[in-house]
């Protein structure tokens, strides 16, 4: 049995990810969730790109709209100074049973190659009266209703202002019509039920899904600043009256590709 730990773990995959990149530090790291997957060509120019699995300790992409695919992209900030990104197009999800380290895997090596800031995004439903497919809104909170944590041992880490105040502001004076909201993770992989919806509601949440929460709290942990954006995909169950379906999710993100791209390629120059 190995002694590796979970850091341990990371710490190899960002050297080989330097070696398969030639790149050695990365400055901002990107996790795309389901349907953001066309807003990556807005980024910049891509310098590398290799399978998640070529790195020890990752898996190939499990969901349809996710691509098992690392890029490395060289763009210009605001300031004029170039920085390289590292660009996760897929993600373990928790409900893929590889457990919690697996999960938060990319973004502990995200930490390990030089990344201080990171942004989680993901295809969610929506609970806010008003709100549409296809729409962006800013993570502002979380719930995680998974039942556990991707923290090991006694390392009690504070998660107050776990989502960047800096970094949504900054999202707002680029776009101020960016609403925000609280997300609620759910085990998965079925959807909520209208009950469980509702509960969420109760509980102060707006946006429901099955991502993000554990990947946030490793990155908190790691010492990153955390941005969260989260595209509405459908309205959660019981609201619309429609049932739901993963192939819904994919088309709202499609349908918003430009949009979201134009967005992060902004907010990633100034972070």
């Amino acid at each position: 049995m190995s002694d590796q730990t979970p850091y341990d773990a990371a710490t190899a995959a960002a050297a080989r990810l330097a070696e398969l990149t030639g790149v050695v530090r990365h400055d901002v790291a990107l996790v795309l969730g389901s349907g953001w997957l066309p807003a990556v060509d807005a980024l910049g120019e891509a310098t590398a790109e290799i399978d998640t699995t070529d790195l020890p300790g990752f898996s190939a992409a499990a969901v349809a709209g996710h691509s098992g695919k690392i890029r490395s992209i060289r763009c210009t900030d605001s300031e004029g100074s170039e920085r390289n990104l590292l660009v996760f197009l897929s993600r373990t999800h928790f409900y893929e049973g590889k457990g919690v380290a697996a999960v938060v895997h990319p973004i502990r090596t995200a930490a390990a190659a030089g990344c201080a800031a990171i942004v989680l995004t993901n295809g969610c439903g929506g609970l806010k009266q008003g709100w549409q497919p296809g729409q962006p809104v800013l993570i502002s909170d979380h719930i995680n209703l998974t039942g556990t944590s991707p923290i090991v041992g006694a390392n009690f880490v504070d998660l107050t202002d776990l989502y960047s105040p800096r970094l949504r502001a900054m999202c707002r004076e680029i776009d101020p019509s960016l609403d925000e909201g609280v997300y609620v993770q759910f085990p998965g992989p079925h959807y909520e039920t209208p009950a469980e919806v509702r509960m969420a509601g109760v509980l102060g949440g707006q946006l429901v899904g099955m991502s993000t929460t554990l990947e946030a709290i490793a990155a908190r942990e790691a010492g990153m600043e955390i941005l969260g954006i989260s595209l509405v995909t459908n309205l959660a169950a019981g609201l619309s009256g429609e049932p739901l379906n993963h192939e819904e999710v994919l088309e709202a993100g499609k349908a918003a590709a430009s949009r979201m791209g134009g967005l992060l390629s902004q907010v990633v120059s100034k972070i």
